[in-house]
């Protein structure tokens, strides 16, 4: 059996042309960023540790002035990765494995409470945000990922469990290393959480990028394969950043799935 939770880790409000780049600027809207735990016969995979408790409090501090400047924290007390654990009755310590999508501050910012946990990242995106001087349009904050963590890199697709159910797929672009996670619940249901490679239903299906990214090309040839594996192969894709779809889903306590 393989269950699935959906944990609400923050809120975030940005312009909504930073996610649609064919919209006019000026416009601001509130996102959920979003945690999913799942439970495997083997082990307790987290995908994604969202923002960081500190940001809620003391925003500059913790994000810089300027990325706190275009997007404003709009977590309560609460959204935040250790908390919503609590309501599926776990501590950090019963976390086997941690996968970060990618290392921006919104998807690793509670890296840092999971010391235990065995950390799933592709290969070049922990290279590219440890290279000195950084890379261009990439430039993540140390002070969420750089930890004394075991952090085990993938070079690729990546079967977590060794039986199929649970893949770790890549879908480099938005990052340079950025993957999504595909979770194959039973026979004829599988579901791919998409990160930051699809921040809403509407990127995939309007084909648009938002204007965050690292590399145009390699980011739309990721959405092509999100789209194949929703309208060829019949997956039920959850987007990243999507209010609409958010609020229609079940979270934690009360699993997503369970097969």
């Amino acid at each position: 059996m393989v269950q699935i939770y959906a944990l609400c880790v923050g809120y975030l409000e940005l312009d909504r042309a930073s996610m649609l780049s064919d919209l006019t600027p000026g416009r601001p809207w509130t996102v959920p960023v979003s945690s999913y735990l799942v439970v495997h016969p083997q082990g307790r995979l987290l995908f994604d540790t969202g923002v960081h408790c500190q940001s809620i409090t003391d925003p500059i501090g913790r994000m810089g002035e300027e990325r706190a400047r275009r997007i404003r924290i709009r977590s309560q007390v609460g959204d935040d990765v250790v908390s919503q654990l609590t309501r599926a009755g776990l501590q950090p310590d019963a976390i086997t494995y941690v996968v970060n999508s990618h290392l921006h501050f919104d998807h690793c910012g509670g890296n840092e409470f999971f010391p235990h946990a065995t950390f799933l990242l592709q290969k070049p995106e922990l290279e590219a945000a440890r290279r000195p001087g950084g890379v261009e349009n990439y430039n993540p904050s140390v002070i969420d990922f750089d930890h004394p963590l075991n952090y085990q890199l993938v070079d690729g697709e990546y079967d977590v469990f060794g039986d199929g159910k649970v893949l770790l797929i890549p879908t480099y672009g938005h990052t340079p290393g950025h993957q999504s996670l595909l979770v194959r619940v039973s026979k004829d249901t599988q579901m791919v959480f998409t990160a930051d490679a699809c921040y809403t239903r509407e990127n995939l299906d309007r084909d648009v990028l938002p204007r965050v990214l690292w590399h145009a090309a390699t980011m739309s040839h990721s959405l092509a394969t999100l789209r194949h594996l929703r309208d060829r192969q019949g997956a039920t894709l959850f987007y990243g950043h999507d209010p609409d779809q958010w609020q229609a889903i079940r979270r934690v306590p009360a699993p997503l799935v369970e097969a």
